[in-house]
């Protein structure tokens, strides 16, 4: 039985998250590749805003089976770059035992 490293887990996770955000708020001129994992997801970033993060909040939700509560300042943490992203989802996910 072989585990995966916690190193490419992340970014495994990091790339289906980019993917997802690619999917959910229609940027097909987009690729995985373009979507820099430190790249802000606001402003001059990927310049996204707040309806954006809105679909893409429910979409985690749905994907993941996670919670995303409306704490603004924790959600603007958590929603800044696809990097922090994958670590609050993976953070929900072994919260929740998964």
């Amino acid at each position: 039985m072989t585990t995966q490293d916690p190193v490419s887990a992340q970014a495994a996770l990091e790339q289906e998250i980019a993917q997802l955000i690619i999917d959910t708020l229609n940027l097909e001129h987009l690729t995985v590749a373009e979507v820099a994992v430190d790249q802000p997801l606001f402003g001059d970033g990927l310049g996204l805003d707040s309806v954006d993060a809105l679909e893409l909040a429910l979409a985690l939700q749905k994907h993941y089976a996670i919670r995303i509560d409306s704490d603004v300042k924790a959600s603007r943490k958590h929603f800044a770059t696809v990097a922090s992203l994958a670590a609050f989802v993976q953070e929900q996910r072994s919260a929740c035992g998964d």
